[in-house]
C-alpha cells in the first residue's frame, strides 16, 4: 500500500517529460475515471470517448490513448487506474435548491482534525451534515474542505470556523 504522496511522485516521475500525458492522468484521478484492460476509459460503467477527455484537458485524442496504454503497462499504475470510481454527486452546486447549507474551509493541509473540529461546531448548532468532501493536497494545489448541511449555517459560526488552527478562509453559503 502506498501513500498518495508516493503515488503522485510515481505518476510525476512516470510521465516526466510528457506534461500532456500527466494532465490526462491527473484528470482521470480527479474525477474518478477508470481504465479497463483494453485501455478504454469509463465513468463507472459509461465509456467516455478519448476525444471528450482530450477536449477537456486540451490535448490530442491520441495523447489520451497513449496515456491509457502507458498506464496499463505499469503494474502499480494499472492497479490504481483500473479501480478508480467517481465519488458520487457533489451537492455543493445544488444545495441552495435543496434548502441545504454549504461551508467551504481552506486551511493548511498538514493540520490534523479540521474535519472533526468543523463537524463539532456544526453539531453544537443542532445541524446535521449531509455530505463532506475533503480535497487531497497532493491532487489540488489549494485544497478545501466542503461541508453540506441539512440547513443553512448561521453566520455567527464564521468566526468560530476561523479559530480552528491553520484555517485561512471560510465561505458560508
Amino acid at each position: 500500500m502506498c501513500s498518495v504522496k508516493i503515488l503522485w511522485k510515481n505518476i510525476n516521475t512516470f510521465f516526466k517529460g510528457s506534461p500532456s500525458k500527466l494532465k490526462v492522468a491527473k484528470l482521470l484521478i480527479e474525477i474518478g475515471l477508470r481504465i479497463d484492460h483494453e485501455g478504454k476509459i469509463y465513468c463507472d460503467e459509461i465509456e467516455i470517448p478519448a476525444t471528450k477527455i482530450a477536449s477537456a484537458v486540451k490535448v490530442d485524442r491520441r495523447v489520451v490513448k497513449e496515456t491509457a496504454k502507458a498506464i496499463l503497462q505499469t503494474k502499480e499504475l494499472r492497479r490504481l487506474f483500473m479501480h478508480l470510481r467517481p465519488a458520487g454527486p457533489l451537492l455543493r452546486d445544488i444545495a441552495q435548491y435543496l434548502g441545504y447549507g454549504v461551508v467551504e474551509i481552506r486551511a493548511k493541509p498538514e493540520y490534523i482534525g479540521i474535519i472533526a473540529e468543523a463537524s463539532t461546531l456544526i453539531a453544537k448548532e443542532g445541524i446535521s451534515i449531509r455530505q463532506i468532501l475533503a480535497e487531497d493536497a497532493e491532487i489540488y494545489p489549494d485544497p478545501k474542505l466542503t461541508l453540506i448541511t441539512e440547513k443553512p449555517i448561521p453566520g455567527e459560526l464564521l468566526q468560530k470556523f476561523l479559530k480552528i488552527p491553520t484555517v485561512t478562509r471560510v465561505t458560508i453559503a
